[in-house]
């Protein structure tokens, strides 16, 4: 049996469904999980009819929204009694502060573009949990970013699955590489806006240093 036969035969077992929950689950706390390969695996197939693409979607946000609140109550257990021992006035305790307010104010934007960064959605949320962040308000922003990462993930299979519908591996390597075209833009997007913010603190560091009078340095 070969690679695309044991594929197809995966996939057209009625527990995919389930496996797939629990891979998206586990990827909540335990990043090496490939969650999304599985998704976008799965939407592959599913150009062809099985496994149903609408169920696909809602197992694998379901497990997303599981894993994340696993991960929030680590943070929130372990992580909170941690932050309670950083010294008041130390480097990390100011980070965590910031962190703090970042979360508080954009909250939900963060949850949501941490999916789509390797190893974001599992710091983003133990985080979240550490601060100790409105379990309620986590839960509503992280169904909105479970449940456009199940949609996302599937139908980028799905198109792959459509365009290459004799040929399942081929669409699977179309799928994979869009979602790394999502993940590159992403990337390059917060580092140009971090550049940006880092920039007018830059130059307002070299304007004071340079109208400072020369026996204040």
């Amino acid at each position: 049996m070969d690679l695309l036969d044991l594929l197809h035969d995966t996939m057209s077992s009625p527990w995919v469904y389930l496996a797939l929950f629990a891979i998206a689950v586990l990827d909540g706390f335990f990043p090496v999980v490939p969650s999304e390969t599985a998704v976008i695996t799965a939407g592959v197939f599913a150009a062809s009819g099985t496994p149903y693409l609408p169920a696909v979607i809602v197992v694998a946000a379901a497990g997303a929204l599981v894993g994340d609140h696993v991960s929030y109550a680590i943070g929130r257990g372990g992580g909170a009694r941690l932050l309670g021992r950083l010294p008041a006035d130390g480097r990390r305790s100011r980070a965590i502060d910031r962190a703090r307010r970042g979360i508080a104010t954009r909250g939900g934007l963060i949850l949501t573009v941490a999916r789509y960064v390797p190893g974001g959605r599992t710091a983003v949320t133990l985080t979240m949990g550490a601060v100790r962040f409105p379990r309620r308000r986590f839960l509503a922003f992280d169904a909105l970013a479970a449940g456009s990462w199940g949609l996302y993930s599937a139908l980028v299979g799905y198109v792959g699955g459509l365009a290459f519908e004799q040929d399942p591996l081929r669409g699977l390597l179309l799928g994979l590489g869009l979602a790394l075209t999502v993940t590159v833009v992403v990337e390059v997007v917060r580092w140009l806006r971090n550049r940006r913010r880092a920039t007018p603190d830059t130059e307002a560091f070299s304007a004071e240093a340079v109208s400072r009078p020369a026996d204040a340095r």
